[in-house]
C-alpha cells in the first residue's frame, strides 16, 4: 500500500511490529520536483507505544490483514472498559492504557464503535465520529451574551471538558466530534 493511500485507522507493519496510523501531516515542498512527505503519528498494536515515521508519498506499506467487528459499550470492570459485540455479543476487554485520551468519549450505552482485531485478539477500538454526552456542569449563560459566539467551559457526564457555545446549560446532551473533541451541535 503506497503511503498516499493511506487513512488514519488503518493498520500497517513496519520493521516487522504492527501499528494503527492515528494522525497523519503532509507537507509539500515548496520548490520544483520535490516529493511530497508524509509524517505519520503511529501507535504500536497492542500496547499503544507511539512513533513517528516519515516516508514518501510513494514508499511502501505493508497493511495488516484485521477484521473489524461493531460493538457497543457495556460496562467498566475496574480500569478495563468491556465492549459487547452486536451480533454474537462476545465481549472485548480493553486496558485503560489502550483507550487512552478516548476514554472521556465513552459513556454507558455507547454504540456504533468497531473493535479491531488481529488473529482473535482484540487490538484497537474505533469510535463513532460523534458521541452524545451531558453536560454536568457549564456556567450560567451571561444576559444579552447570545449576540456574540463566546464559547464557554463545560465538564461532561465522562469527565471530559469542552468548550461549548454559551446557550448551552446544565442537563442538555451534546454532540462531540471524537476526532477533535469539539462541539458538535445539541443532541436532541
Amino acid at each position: 500500500m503506497k503511503a498516499h493511500e493511506i487513512k488514519k485507522g488503518n493498520v500497517v507493519d513496519h520493521n516487522g511490529t504492527v501499528y494503527q496510523v492515528r494522525d497523519i501531516e503532509r507537507s509539500s515542498p515548496q520548490g520544483r520536483g520535490g516529493n511530497v512527505k508524509f509524517r505519520f503519528t503511529l501507535y504500536s498494536v497492542p500496547g499503544g507505544v507511539k512513533y513517528d515515521l516519515s516516508v514518501g508519498g510513494d514508499d511502501e506499506l505493508k497493511e495488516v490483514e484485521l477484521s473489524r467487528r461493531m460493538a457497543t459499550f457495556s460496562y467498566k470492570d475496574g480500569d478495563a472498559f468491556v465492549f459487547l459485540d452486536d451480533e454474537d455479543y462476545t465481549p472485548y476487554t480493553f486496558d485503560a492504557d489502550v483507550i487512552g485520551d478516548d476514554a472521556g468519549y465513552i459513556a454507558d450505552g455507547l454504540a456504533g464503535s468497531y473493535v479491531q482485531i488481529i488473529d482473535d485478539q482484540p487490538v484497537a477500538l474505533q469510535l463513532p465520529q460523534h458521541v452524545t454526552l451531558e453536560v454536568v456542569e457549564t456556567p450560567p449563560e451571561l444576559k444579552g451574551g447570545s449576540a456574540t459566539k463566546r464559547p464557554k467551559p463545560a465538564k461532561l457526564n465522562t469527565g471530559l471538558e469542552i468548550m461549548v457555545p454559551e446557550y448551552i446549560v446544565n442537563g442538555e446532551r451534546v454532540l462531540v466530534n471524537t476526532t477533535t473533541g469539539e462541539f458538535g451541535g445539541r443532541a436532541d
